[in-house]
């Protein structure tokens, strides 16, 4: 929907996120949810940078219509935002960046994604074994905008050798990227402890900044990860949909993020079925495994603002 949003947006510089001398809190980009709604409620709850979901940069630069539906935002509010893409080629990437840097405050190049379909794309985690092309990727896109505010970031999973990270990340580095967000599993493992003891390992070996992601809940949880790791940021995907002001400090939803959820879902027209999706994470942990019954199976928007109102006075 790029069309509709003129040559006016807002743009920041994300980088002075960065050198507040405050931790960063992220809204990683997750698939389906982290869309112009959702952004629009956790920036109300102190969260300071978000992320689309991953688009894939070749359909995104062919088809104007994959233009219209993997992309909205709008002039004011929702920025600083960062549009990630999954891409394999540079010269891709960068077609891509040049269309959507009047609109937004950065790109970040996808290399953790561990889906089937993504690696055998050649796209995602496999990336983190390709450091010359993420490298010349970064490279490309830095010399094509113009902007120089315009930030460049990649996110990565880790190696079972630590030594190919770092030495990935300091390509990458040496290349003019802006930031690296590290999801401290390799791409084999998906419900395992994270690695925090890697990224402060990477984040040693770095002078810019580091990210943090994975298995983060809590406002607490963050500030534990930020001393663990020395990260300059924190992303948070799973613990912002059961939480979406978690950043806020919240330990559970509170009933009026629930009601803004509401009112920021009408007001931009919002899919029912996600509407429905983001209000089962926000309600997971505040209701009843009878209520869940109920309320999961609703099947309007006019059902669900009923249960919402007898119940909870939403």
């Amino acid at each position: 929907m790029i069309g509709d949003i003129g040559e006016e947006c807002q743009l920041k510089d994300p980088m002075d996120l960065f050198h507040s001398g405050q931790v960063v809190k992220i809204c990683a980009p997750m698939v389906r949810y982290s869309k112009l709604a959702f952004r629009t409620l956790v920036r109300k709850y102190s969260c300071d940078l978000c992320y689309t979901p991953m688009i894939v940069a070749a359909d995104f630069v062919r088809s104007a219509k994959a233009r219209d539906s993997e992309f909205t935002t709008n002039k004011v509010g929702d920025h600083p935002l960062i549009v990630q893409f999954a891409a394999k080629e540079a010269q891709v990437l960068c077609d891509a960046a040049r269309i959507i840097c009047p609109f937004a405050d950065g790109i970040d190049l996808n290399c953790g994604c561990p889906q089937r379909w993504a690696l055998s794309e050649g796209y995602g985690a496999c990336l983190i074994n390709k450091p010359e092309l993420v490298k010349d990727m970064v490279r490309h896109v830095r010399s094509q905008i113009d902007n120089p505010k315009f930030s460049v970031s990649i996110k990565i999973r880790i190696h079972e050798d630590l030594k190919r990270t770092v030495d990935l990340c300091q390509k990458a580095e040496a290349a003019g990227v802006s930031w690296i967000t590290v999801h401290g599993r390799s791409i084999e493992e998906r419900h395992q402890p994270v690695h925090y003891d890697a990224i402060k390992i990477i984040k040693q070996s770095m002078s810019i900044p580091i990210v943090a992601n994975g298995d983060i809940k809590t406002l607490k949880d963050a500030e534990n990860v930020h001393h663990l790791t020395e990260a300059d940021g924190i992303m948070v995907a799973r613990g912002l949909l059961a939480n979406p002001a978690m950043f806020a400090g919240y330990e559970e939803t509170p009933f009026q993020c629930i009601q803004d959820w509401v009112d920021i879902a009408l007001e931009h027209g919002t899919p029912f079925t996600c509407f429905h999706h983001h209000l089962m994470y926000m309600m997971e942990h505040i209701t009843s495994k009878q209520e869940k019954k109920v309320f999961n199976v609703l099947s309007s928007t006019s059902a669900v603002l009923d249960y919402l109102n007898d119940h909870y006075g939403v």
